[in-house]
């Protein structure tokens, strides 16, 4: 049976760092929750030197093409959703 992969591609706006050690005590915590709340793997995948931004990739993979797709748009609309010191930008997901 084929597998569906699915990439959401999140780029997050993180106002008011000064430092990327401020930056990645931001960004770090994001990832865990991702990665706790929906079983899925995620990093940080650009955008790594510059204040204010971030570009985050989130990657799942099951049997079905639709449950990867609907997981993936729940990851965004949650993100979007918590309140966090980082606003999502805008997203993309493709079903590799």
């Amino acid at each position: 049976m084929p597998s569906s992969v699915g990439l959401l591609t999140l780029e997050i706006y993180v106002p008011g760092t000064t430092s990327l050690k401020e930056k990645r005590g931001i960004v770090k915590p994001l990832l865990a929750r991702i990665r706790k709340e929906f079983n899925v793997s995620v990093a940080e995948v650009e955008a790594h030197d510059q204040l204010g931004h971030a570009v985050l990739a989130v990657a799942a993979v099951s049997v079905s093409g639709d449950y990867v797709y609907g997981l993936l748009q729940r990851v965004a609309e949650s993100v979007a959703a918590w309140r966090l010191d980082a606003e999502l930008i805008d997203y993309q997901i493709e079903l590799l």
